[in-house]
């Protein structure tokens, strides 16, 4: 059995920078255990499969496999699907137009195709849920889950918190970009700390000044098989939700955009643009934006079951 497959680079307009994802644009006949082996065999932060939706109002469903488990959403591969399926102009034979939608495990996914003129750059999507604030972090934790001293976590603005607007990363304020340059992820410190199930991983920012609206990030998550991820955009998603809750009031609307540079670590810069929304006291709603960049396509051998 072969399969077609494209590689997209996400959250930059150049190939070989950002972060690579692998989109199967029709997944039919799949099973979970080959998207998971195939999702492994190429090793990336994340792998797409396209099927049939089951809602007709939707474009399609779309199942993300890092290269340990499923996820219920992330914000690259969303990204990148979309990217891929505009290109095509089609999936499982529905026409894909500048708006469409995903049917993801957390929930719908609204989608949003950038274009300069006719060319297609990136693509915009809206995170399948509201903000959803989880427990704190103990600051001792995080520095022994990023290789720092204690005296490195920021928590002027926030404690380390448990964030997620799909899937649930730690989120933690650094002092300086000394200290983010120096972290490095410690998979032993996860287990026992942010194990799978409490968080996917831990997602580390500066500030770098321009009214806080400009952030520096890097992003760890050992247990799922990725030591660093080179661009997160579900992660900064929930950063941007965070963020705006801080910055909101009760009688206060408050709209804020982030662009976040993510990937300098690994040699793979990228630009992360996310926004989000409060209107009084209602949920934050958040929406993850990219350019990409076409790189590979081709066909995978799935062996039999």
């Amino acid at each position: 059995m072969e399969v077609e497959f494209h590689t997209v680079d996400v959250f930059t307009d150049r190939a070989f920078a950002g972060n690579q994802v692998a989109v199967v644009p029709d997944a039919t006949g799949l099973t979970g255990a080959q998207m998971q082996a195939i999702a492994a065999e190429f090793g990336y932060s994340a792998t797409a499969y396209v099927l049939p939706p089951h809602d007709r109002g939707s474009l399609a469903r779309v199942r993300v496999f890092t290269p340990r488990c499923e996820v219920p959403f992330a914000g690259q591969p969303s990204v990148g699907t979309a990217f891929v399926l505009g290109r095509l102009g089609r999936a499982h034979g529905r026409p894909a137009g500048l708006r469409m939608v995903f049917e993801a495990k957390a929930g719908p996914v609204l989608v949003e195709l950038m274009r300069d003129g006719a060319k297609l750059t990136g693509a915009a999507v809206r995170a399948p849920l509201p903000l959803e604030l989880g427990p704190e972090v103990a600051p001792e934790a995080v520095a022994l889950c990023a290789g720092l001293a204690c005296s490195d976590i920021c928590t002027e603005h926030h404690a380390p918190v448990v964030a997620s607007v799909g899937v649930p990363f730690v989120l933690a304020e650094l002092r300086d970009m000394t200290a983010l340059a120096r972290a490095r992820p410690c998979a032993e410190a996860f287990a026992v700390h942010m194990p799978l199930g409490f968080a996917k991983g831990l997602h580390l920012y500066v500030r770098n000044g321009a009214g806080d609206r400009r952030l520096s990030a890097r992003t760890f998550a050992p247990l799922h098989g990725i030591g660093e991820d080179s661009a997160t955009g579900s992660a900064n998603a929930a950063l941007a939700g965070l963020l705006a809750t801080l910055a909101a009031s009760p009688t206060r609307k408050v709209a804020l955009s982030l662009a976040v540079s993510q990937g300098e670590a690994t040699g793979r810069p990228g630009l992360i643009e996310v926004s989000a929304k409060r209107l009084d006291g209602a949920p934050v709603q958040v929406w993850i934006k990219g350019h990409c960049a076409p790189v590979m396509r081709g066909q995978v051998r799935v062996p039999e079951q």
